[in-house]
C-alpha cells in the first residue's frame, strides 16, 4: 500500500483528487492539509509514502516545503502539481531535487500512475513542460540584471530597486534595459513574464 499526503488548498479539487485516490487498491489517502506550513507536521504524524503537493499553497509553497519535508523525513517522495505549467516551475523543482512534476489537467489514471512511480523511486515529469523547458535554455541575464528584474517583478520602482542594491537609479535602468532586450521583451512587465515563465528569476 502507498501512503499519500495530499496538500491542496482547493477543498473541491482537494476532495476530487482524493475521492480519484481512494478508488486505488493500492494508495491510501492518509493525510490532506490545505496550507503550505502544514505539510511537515501532517508528514511527521502520518508518514506518508508520497506527498502530493500543490505548488502554489498558503503559508508557503510546495516546493519549498518539500525541502524541509525532505529534510525531516527523507523516505517521502514528493510529487508536485500545478495547474500553471510553466517551464520555470519545472526547473525550480528540479533544482530542488523533486522526483516527479505533473500538470493538473492530465488525465486522472496518469495521477494515480505517476504516484506510483514516485513511491519506486523513478523521476515523472510532465513531457510537454521537460520540451519547453529545453526550449527556453539556459538564462541570458547576467546576474546583476537577474537581482534587478527580480526586484522589478515585486514591483518596486527604479530609485528603491537603487536604494536596495546601493546602485544609481540610472544604472538600474540600464541593468533593466539590458534584461528587456535580452529576453526579446516589449517592455518591463513584458520581461518580468517572459523571465518568470523561462524560470530565469
Amino acid at each position: 500500500m502507498i501512503n499519500v499526503l495530499l496538500a491542496e488548498d482547493m477543498h473541491m479539487i482537494r476532495a476530487a483528487l482524493g475521492a480519484l485516490l481512494r478508488l486505488e487498491r493500492d494508495i491510501a489517502v492518509v493525510a490532506e492539509v490545505t496550507r503550505g506550513d502544514e505539510i511537515v507536521p501532517a508528514a511527521l504524524r502520518s508518514r506518508p509514502d508520497v506527498a502530493v503537493l500543490d505548488i502554489d499553497l498558503p503559508g508557503i509553497d510546495g516546493i519549498t516545503a518539500s525541502v524541509e519535508l525532505r529534510e525531516r523525513l527523507p523516505g517521502c517522495r514528493v510529487l508536485i502539481l500545478t495547474a500553471m505549467g510553466q517551464p520555470g516551475q519545472l526547473r525550480r523543482a528540479m533544482a530542488s531535487g523533486i522526483e516527479a512534476f505533473l500538470v493538473k489537467d492530465a488525465p486522472g489514471d496518469r495521477l494515480a500512475d505517476a504516484i506510483r512511480r514516485t513511491a519506486r523511486g523513478l523521476r515523472v515529469l510532465d513531457p510537454e513542460l521537460v520540451a519547453a523547458a529545453v526550449e527556453y535554455g539556459a538564462s541570458p541575464l547576467t546576474p546583476r540584471e537577474t537581482t534587478v528584474l527580480r526586484e522589478a517583478a515585486r514591483g518596486a520602482p527604479a530609485e528603491e530597486i537603487a536604494r536596495r542594491l546601493h546602485l544609481s537609479a540610472g544604472t538600474v535602468r540600464n541593468y533593466l534595459t539590458g534584461a528587456i532586450a535580452k529576453t526579446g521583451a516589449r517592455n518591463k512587465i513584458d520581461a518580468v513574464r517572459i523571465a518568470e515563465d523561462a524560470g530565469w528569476i
